[in-house]
């Protein structure tokens, strides 16, 4: 199973998984963080969703999430509103200052006071639901947000960043202006990498991404690939980049300070 290693970085949330159940229809699966300090009701909520075949992240705090937000690539957040230690519009908060500001998040109340409603709509909340949650009308809710999120967000044609360009429509890398032959899985963790530049991003975020979430492929299938862009796109010291592994976390692309002033940006790198 491709998830993140929990054993490695205790502060992440735990994964759930499971097959897809042919009968919920949707947008397919998704990454999903519950956060909610009732073990029972956190229990029920996740399977629901693992049964629609979604993989579930438990946070029982809401800072547990904000240290790990931006290592598990999520698709949407439940949100308690009043979770034990920061509150659910402080968790809100910082997820639309970063640079998923666009995650969609359903939030949920113990009551259905009008104020509490309106505040959290007014600082981000997609949608919210009164306690107690019922399965269809949270499914319905969350696939409803993420729909709505995939029209408002989409990912641009082109990608530039120093001496790199690449033409999603195309499938096209270029690196000084020169093409780069690559596989198409190869330049699926291109993209994903110079869409990420600084961010770590977690094994289990990466394979999913790029092979698919139900896809069972071995770990160092994806070290392979990523030991062959370091060649190709020359993500090394030596040219200013670097792409490196945090042990049993995942990988994360650095673009250093090139010594030598341009010359790191024309250097060719044989394909």
């Amino acid at each position: 199973m491709n998830s993140l290693d929990c054993a490695a970085e205790p502060n992440l949330g735990i994964p759930l998984r499971a097959t897809r159940n042919s009968t919920d229809e949707g947008l397919g699966a998704m990454r999903v963080a519950i956060v909610a300090d009732d073990p029972s009701e956190a229990a029920l909520l996740s399977h629901w969703l693992v049964l629609a075949g979604h993989r579930c992240y438990h946070f029982s705090h809401g800072s547990a999430l904000i240290r790990v937000f931006d290592q598990i690539g999520l698709d949407a957040v439940v949100l308690d509103w009043n979770p034990p230690d920061v509150s659910g519009a402080d968790v809100l908060r910082r997820i639309r200052d970063s640079d998923r500001a666009s995650l969609p998040v359903l939030f949920m109340a113990g009551h259905s006071r009008e104020h509490d409603v309106v505040s959290a709509l007014q600082q981000g909340a997609d949608d919210y639901m009164v306690k107690p949650v019922g399965r269809a009308e949270l499914l319905a809710r969350l696939d409803a947000i993420c729909r709505r999120g995939k029209h408002r967000v989409e990912a641009p044609a082109m990608v530039e960043l120093e001496v790199y360009r690449i033409d999603c429509c195309n499938r096209v890398v270029l690196r000084d202006g020169c093409p780069v032959e690559m596989t198409a899985k190869d330049f699926e963790l291109s993209v994903l990498f110079l869409r990420n530049v600084g961010r770590l991003l977690s094994r289990g975020y990466v394979m999913d991404s790029v092979w698919g979430p139900k896809a069972l492929i071995k770990s160092r299938t994806l070290d392979t690939h990523v030991c062959r862009l370091r060649k190709k796109l020359g993500w090394t010291p030596e040219y200013g980049w670097r792409l490196a592994a945090a042990y049993g976390r995942g990988y994360r692309l650095d673009q250093l300070r090139a010594a030598r002033g341009d010359t790191v940006r024309h250097r060719q790198v044989s394909t």
